[in-house]
């Protein structure tokens, strides 16, 4: 869209160029009534009409609360469409805009796309919709794309600003098929999409699909992902499917994935597993993983050092928000490895802590040291595995450091290890 242009005031029908628009950015966005700047309120939904080739926009949804009527200001109405703002035409007899009345073949895109499994059309292969790719062009918007990608997620919290990985958009063709009835009466909606693309959905959305699929299903899907792809999902998936799809391994497939999931994901994977199995698997790990596991398994007290992780990233206090961003891209950890950046002085000392999203939110030229906090809670080698529990329903962090008596960073303990991974 030309910022002129709008600047000047022109209807979304006089404007003869286009602009594509993320709907995460435009949820959210006040609604102002022409110029005088009066608001209706923040765009709650935008409602399409299903529409061939691409559903196209019939209004905004406006929700008030407090037990206040809805409003549906048609698309017609639609002014412009600013970085700060959408304004609209005044209402027609009065003050407010008449209360939303679904209609056959519309559909609301926070309420019916956004966070939905989508399969394939053999139903073995899950995406989610982590955003909505329109296109805006002379008074008209369209869809175009579901977004999949990580910065789609990241956009609804903010942090577009940032992309992570390149963007991974399905045309809207393939979404088929697609009514009204599929996403107001089910969680799935049916996506023609390419196998390489479900796989690369997190562990925790294919942990979802596998529930809704039978025995035969679910070991194809399974054996389909790479060893990596595979712990991750077998760490987040229900304890019915954990057997189920432990019992079909083959030894090697067995050891590879199990060489990719972390003292506290194994113990939950054994402590689901009738006796006999448990002791195969135990046999195919290194002596000292092996050992750690049955005293985890014998209920014996454990300590935070037989519980800890490595996946996390640390940087020393120079290093600016513009460089630490950069290595964390090339890097490539896990999700659940960058919650926070621990910064680090002399020998790994730990020293302060950054939140992800302080990190992302900040100038590039600020220096961590600047940013940090430099109080961190931290843990200790010999706490117990209910200190840990206290600590994380105390501060309520994903991530808690462990230290030594002289405050060396030796590794961390995540949230979903310890108050899930032991269950």
């Amino acid at each position: 869209m030309n910022t002129s242009q709008t600047a000047n005031g022109k209807s979304a029908a006089q404007l003869q160029d286009f602009e594509f628009l993320w709907f995460s950015e435009l949820l959210g966005r006040p609604v102002n009534v022409g110029e005088t700047g009066k608001r209706l309120e923040k765009l709650s939904d935008l409602v399409f009409h299903l529409t061939e080739p691409h559903p196209q926009a019939v209004g905004i949804y406006l929700e008030h609360g407090w037990g206040k009527p809805t409003e549906f200001v048609p698309w017609d109405k639609v002014v412009r469409i600013d970085r700060d703002k959408i304004v609209v035409k005044p209402p027609a007899g009065g003050d407010t805009y008449p209360p939303f009345v679904d209609q056959p073949e519309w559909v609301l895109l926070d309420q019916h796309l956004m966070g939905r499994t989508i399969l394939d059309t053999d139903g073995r292969k899950v995406e989610v919709v982590n955003d909505v790719h329109l296109l805006f062009s002379k008074g008209r918007m369209i869809i175009v794309h579901v977004d999949v990608s990580f910065n789609g997620f990241m956009r609804k919290w903010g942090l577009g600003r940032i992309r992570w990985m390149k963007d991974r958009l399905i045309p809207w063709k393939f979404v088929q098929p697609f009514s009204v009835e599929d996403v107001t009466t089910t969680d799935v909606v049916t996506l023609s999409v390419k196998r390489d693309q479900a796989l690369e959905m997190p562990g925790e959305d294919l942990a979802d699909v596998l529930e809704m699929l039978s025995g035969d299903q679910q070991e194809a899907f399974f054996s389909a992902l790479d060893s990596e792809k595979a712990a991750e999902t077998l760490a987040h998936a229900e304890p019915r499917a954990k057997r189920q799809l432990v019992a079909n391994l083959r030894r090697e497939r067995a050891q590879t994935i199990m060489s990719e999931l972390s003292v506290p994901q194994l113990s939950d994977l054994l402590s689901v597993l009738p006796l006999e199995e448990r002791e195969k698997l135990l046999d195919l790990l290194p002596g000292d993983r092996a050992l750690r596991l049955e005293r985890i398994l014998s209920e014996r007290e454990v300590t935070t050092t037989e519980l800890m992780s490595g996946d996390y990233v640390t940087f020393p206090k120079e290093i600016t928000v513009g460089e630490a961003v950069l290595h964390i891209r090339n890097l490539h950890p896990e999700s659940k490895a960058i919650s926070y950046i621990y910064v680090v002085g002399e020998q790994n000392i730990l020293i302060g802590v950054v939140d992800l999203r302080d990190l992302v939110l900040a100038e590039d030229h600020v220096s961590l040291d600047e940013l940090m906090a430099p109080s961190v809670v931290s843990a200790e080698e010999d706490d117990t595995r209910e200190d840990l529990i206290e600590l994380f329903d105390k501060y309520h962090y994903r991530t808690i450091p462990v230290v030594d008596t002289e405050d060396h960073l030796l590794g961390v303990i995540h949230h979903s290890d310890i108050m899930h991974g032991l269950g």
